[in-house]
């Protein structure tokens, strides 16, 4: 009996270290309870038009929330009137956005053991290249049954003579091949042979590949690891802080590469990923710029303003995990409106480096995105910008299709295609040289 006691006692260690396995149903239910929330109000519809929740795309309908929180006034209703000032201020937003929005990072740094797996030559379009396939192991001896690697790759021109500015993406971790000319004729130069000819290189990453793009992997990825594969905190970070810090720790790994300027290197990325590069932005100073992809709700775009997503798709059980846990609030029983911040401030928090919205036409895209909502955020950063000593957007009034404003520190297109950022490489690429 003594014996085999012993052993159950010896076992449960290990018993405790396996991560807790839930549904996202099941653990978005499990927040609710925490957060005494009985039901959420439905999310729009973005597909079927007949449906009675069907997205807005009524502009007179779009405003009903018509008050915005301003970035350059403190809590205590004092202005804020100096860089000093905004360095306070700052602090104000970032505990709001922390603790009711994207949700706070854990102070327990992780190291990542950069691991260069592959080494070869290859030619992009006409440009001779060396690629690295790369996988940044993460110490989990903190919790052994979660392992996390982080995938990337990293390419450079090979005839490169000095150390060069690199376009970090945020990937889908497949090769997707070239896409057809919507136009016809010859293809275009990809993005990739784009930053080759002016003697950039690119990076890709996959943020899937620590952290995973659903609610059952919360207790799993960097998100489970820190939580030793427990469930979230209401104020744990979600999977786009989470997707933020894997690019800061790409970062990492391309301030020890000789070939990469690592003071000129910029964050990409287009819907889900458009969410995350503009919270990488935010909060890793050390991103040179910013290329934000028809991003939508919990990016760019204003999340008080009604017109397609909606707050209350982002706090159901398909996309909740991206957020922290408290965001479920402002579906029921508050409303948008009960938010501490909204994305014109996420914006500000990046400043003064500069950032780069895009975004396609609704003809096309969809409306989902909401265009019109990525522009006035973005508008309505540019006072931060201008208290800084920077240039903001410019103006207050949409700009015609295929308008570029980029003459400020603040930059905006919409291109006439569909959803992705292959128009607007060109323009971001003439934005980004002001600065590389």
């Amino acid at each position: 009996m003594v014996v085999v006691s012993s052993l159950f006692v010896l076992a449960l260690p290990l018993v405790f270290q396996q991560p807790v396995k839930l549904t996202a149903e099941q653990d978005h239910k499990r927040l609710m309870v925490l957060l005494h929330i009985d039901s959420l109000r439905p999310g729009a519809d973005g597909m079927n038009p007949k449906a009675a929740n069907y997205q807005n795309v009524d502009e007179a309908k779009a405003t009903t929330y018509t008050s915005l929180p301003d970035p350059l006034v403190f809590r205590n209703g004092k202005p804020v009137k100096t860089a000093r000032d905004w360095a306070a201020r700052r602090k104000e937003l970032f505990e709001d956005f922390d603790r009711e929005v994207y949700g706070r990072a854990p102070k327990q740094k992780f190291k990542v053991n950069w691991e260069v797996t592959d080494t070869k030559d290859e030619t992009v379009g006409s440009y001779k290249v060396v690629t690295k396939t790369l996988v940044g192991h993460v110490d989990n001896s903190s919790c052994p049954a979660i392992k996390v690697d982080i995938r990337m790759s990293l390419s450079t021109p090979k005839d490169a003579t000095k150390k060069v500015p690199v376009v970090m993406e945020f990937g889908f971790g497949g090769n997707f091949g070239p896409r057809p000319n919507p136009q016809g004729g010859p293809q275009p130069p990809s993005w990739k042979e784009q930053l080759l000819a002016k003697g950039w290189g690119y990076a890709v990453i996959v943020p899937t590949s620590y952290q995973a793009d659903n609610g059952g992997g919360l207790t799993e990825g960097i998100i489970g690891l820190a939580n030793k594969g427990q469930p979230r905190k209401v104020d744990d970070w979600g999977s786009l802080r989470a997707w933020a810090w894997g690019a800061s720790r790409g970062l990492d790994y391309l301030e020890t590469d000789k070939a990469v300027d690592a003071k000129k290197v910029a964050i990409e990325g287009l819907s889900r990923y458009g969410k995350a590069t503009l919270v990488t932005m935010a909060y890793e100073p050390r991103f040179a710029i910013a290329f934000v992809g028809s991003s939508g709700n919990g990016g760019a775009k204003l999340m008080r303003r009604d017109f397609g997503e909606k707050v209350e798709n982002l706090a159901g059980s398909g996309e909740y995990h991206w957020m922290a846990g408290n965001y479920l609030k402002y579906a029921g029983p508050l409303t948008p409106s009960d938010l501490p911040v909204d994305a014109h401030e996420l914006i500000a928090l990046c400043a003064p480096r500069p950032v780069f919205v895009s975004c396609g036409s609704p003809n096309v895209e969809g409306t989902w995105v909401d265009d019109k909502g990525m522009f006035l955020a973005t508008a309505y950063a540019s006072p931060v910008y201008k208290l800084l000593g920077k240039k903001g957007l410019g103006s207050m009034e949409m700009p015609p299709m295929e308008t570029a404003l980029i003459a400020g520190d603040l930059g905006f297109r919409q291109h006439s295609g569909g959803h992705t950022n292959g128009p607007n490489w060109p323009t971001f690429i003439e934005f980004a040289s002001k600065y590389f």
